[in-house]
């Protein structure tokens, strides 16, 4: 089921155009993307946009993304968190919940439920029935994704391999393929891993051009990079 069918991006309400995101050629020159599959991928370098513009249509779709706003910034960028004043979103038939994962404010998320779970226990029924702090980081994850992508919803991952072993991301891929499967849940993932990006009967959007475009997964540059590396890795390592 697709919950969330289609982004539209409105370049006639940047409110500049030379300070990052609005700077960037794909939110210039992309006006829409659709999403026809339940499983979307994002992939491309850091600072193409891709990570910004899930925060972007995640909060357009109402749904609350926990951060810590007390930290300070040499340089501070008055418009980086505006991209969703710029977006429009369409849904299917009527809007529905979600939530945000990223793996910081995953461990922010654990540490709150520990102390919810002090006065009541009863909280840890709905991730896996146990304390997520007293688990390693990769099984209370996966006990996480488990409880919570079995309800409907519509569920954003920025970067979930930066707090998962290649293991964990296999079994994180096929929850993501029987919950896809199932026709409740919708995902939009942003990655830069090729076993996630393997993920059957998914779109995966490029942000590495000028304009943000479906790609094949073995044309990622991802893909090729671990393909080579893992026939050849002996020509990637500089000597000196």
């Amino acid at each position: 089921m697709i919950h969330l069918k289609q982004v539209n991006i409105h370049q006639a309400r940047f409110p500049v155009l030379d300070h990052y995101p609005f700077n960037l050629n794909i939110f210039q020159k992309t006006n829409k993307i659709r999403l026809e599959t339940p499983i979307t991928l994002f992939c491309g370098e850091n600072g193409t946009g891709k990570s910004t513009l899930l925060r972007a249509i995640a909060i357009r779709c109402g749904i609350h993304i926990w951060q810590n706003t007390s930290g300070l910034r040499v340089e501070p960028n008055p418009y980086e968190e505006n991209l969703y004043e710029a977006l429009t979103v369409d849904w299917e038939n009527e809007t529905v919940p979600g939530s945000f994962f990223g793996a910081q404010i995953f461990s922010h998320f654990a540490r709150n439920l520990e102390e919810w779970a002090v006065n009541d226990r009863k909280m840890l029924d709905y991730f896996g029935g146990k304390s997520l702090v007293n688990q390693s980081h990769g099984q209370s994850l996966m006990s996480y994704f488990n409880s919570r992508y079995r309800i409907k919803g519509l569920y954003f991952m920025d970067e979930p391999e930066t707090a998962l072993s290649p293991s964990s991301l296999i079994s994180l891929l096929n929850l993501l393929n029987e919950v896809g499967q199932e026709g409740h849940a919708q995902f939009i993932i942003a990655t830069h891993s090729p076993l996630l990006l393997a993920c059957p009967d998914s779109i995966i959007f490029n942000f590495d051009g000028t304009q943000i475009q479906p790609i094949n997964y073995r044309d990622t540059v991802y893909f090729k990079i671990y393909k080579q590396f893992m026939n050849h890795p002996e020509h990637f390592i500089e000597r000196s």
